[in-house]
């Protein structure tokens, strides 16, 4: 039986890498309590897992925080605990992103020793699925998110991976900084470097760009030699996106009246499409015409203005629906002016590692807003869910300080207040 423990020694840990100790503290969901996130989440001593065959476990270092686990405590739009490993455990450890220490390794495991300081890439399939030798792991029918879809996530002093979801950590980054950017950035760039082609001279609208996947997508435009222009919600946010490489910006506060709702009638939707012409005509002139991708994860709101924005043969990316799935939008501007809407998830694991490799380069920054201790994960998803984040959140667990784990010389993180 699971009981309460201090999480104030999380940071220590007794066996040497290669001994794992019988248990960790943790913080857990369990079905019976899902609701809040200040009620769902409650620290427990776990016991720790044992790798299994190409497997791993981590010494979690330092934690992301990501929108996914405020789902999971509210157990919406469903409850994790139906599917994913959660029946066999019956409990729910997030945490998608991690930076941390591989401690054991399982057996087939050869890339990786016990000591290695790593980054760890939040997709799972399994090695048996045909799809992950030949077409793509995110095809695979065994396809999940770790720490949402699994139970060994990264709020806890130990987790459990497949091996290819480890990268080199960066070295001009902390651990914290190293734990914040994996799940947005791996996901930006399989939707502009391999969904969309992006190349250098193309126009692309990014919508949120100061937020957690916009600040990668405005980067990596400007890396490749593309444009952009952000579509911010302040001028402070817009100086931002300036900061990271964007040709201009756009405050959505000046074109509320496009945003669509889906209870318009005939009238409202009349003056709603007038309001996304002028839109559209703002991000022409800042990009000196229509842009060739549309950078989408707002969804209900946006849609039908991205599909009308983007030029004749361009392409709509899309990645979520923050603010709703259900979309509506003229199709005559999709199908008579030959325009492409690309769905898109995650990344798989060569398309992370090209990534991280731009973040040790420097060529890439991640963003950091706040950096919170272990005992505040239940805080930092309850700000979330409540909007009152300002940016990226990282937790630390075995780093006892802010500033540790930086073992060479670079830039580090950009530290700002970010959000769409």
């Amino acid at each position: 039986m699971s009981v309460a423990v201090d999480a104030t020694r999380v940071a220590e840990v007794e066996t040497e890498p290669g001994t794992l100790p019988e248990t960790m503290a943790a913080w857990v969901i369990r079905q019976e309590r899902e609701g809040e996130p200040r009620d769902a989440f409650q620290i427990e001593e776990i016991e720790v897992p044992e790798p299994g065959a190409f497997e791993v476990i981590v010494r979690v270092m330092a934690a992301g925080v990501n929108y996914n686990n405020v789902w999971a405590a509210m157990g919406k739009p469903v409850s994790v605990f139906g599917y994913g490993d959660h029946p066999e455990y019956g409990h729910h450890i997030g945490g998608s992103d991690a930076s941390g220490v591989v401690w054991k390794v399982g057996p087939g495991v050869t890339r990786w020793k016990p000591g290695d300081e790593v980054v760890i890439h939040c997709n799972q399939a399994s090695y048996e699925d045909p799809e992950v030798h030949g077409l793509d792991p995110l095809a695979a029918p065994s396809q999940k998110i770790w720490g949402y879809e699994t139970t060994w996530g990264s709020f806890a002093q130990f987790t459990k991976v497949q091996a290819q979801q480890l990268l080199p950590k960066p070295a001009a980054l902390t651990w914290e900084e190293a734990a914040s950017y994996g799940l947005t950035y791996f996901t930006a760039y399989r939707m502009l470097i391999t969904r969309c082609n992006m190349q250098a001279g193309d126009k692309v609208l990014i919508w949120g760009a100061a937020g957690g996947l916009g600040v990668f997508a405005t980067q990596l435009a400007a890396m490749a030699g593309a444009e952009s222009v952000g579509v911010v919600s302040s001028p402070e946010k817009g100086d931002l996106v300036m900061q990271l490489g964007a040709k201009g910006y756009i405050d959505r506060n000046e074109f509320k009246g496009m945003m669509r709702t889906g209870d318009e009638d005939k009238d409202a939707e009349k003056a709603r499409f007038k309001e996304s012409r002028r839109f559209s005509k703002a991000v022409a002139e800042i990009l000196g015409a229509p842009p060739d991708i549309v950078f989408e994860h707002v969804g209900q709101a946006t849609f039908p203005t991205s599909v009308l924005t983007v030029k004749p043969f361009g392409k709509v990316v899309i990645c979520a629906g923050t603010t709703g799935y259900n979309l509506d939008f003229d199709v005559r501007y999709l199908w008579m002016r030959q325009k492409e809407i690309l769905g898109s998830h995650f990344a798989n694991a060569y398309e992370c590692l090209k990534a991280n490799e731009l973040i040790d380069q420097g060529k890439i920054r991640p963003v950091l807003w706040r950096t919170m201790p272990f005992d505040g994960v239940a805080e930092a998803h309850q700000l979330m869910k409540e909007n009152q984040h300002l940016g990226k959140i990282s937790i630390l667990v075995g780093a006892s300080e802010e500033g540790q784990g930086k073992t060479a010389e670079g830039e580090g993180a950009i530290h700002a207040e970010v959000g769409a």
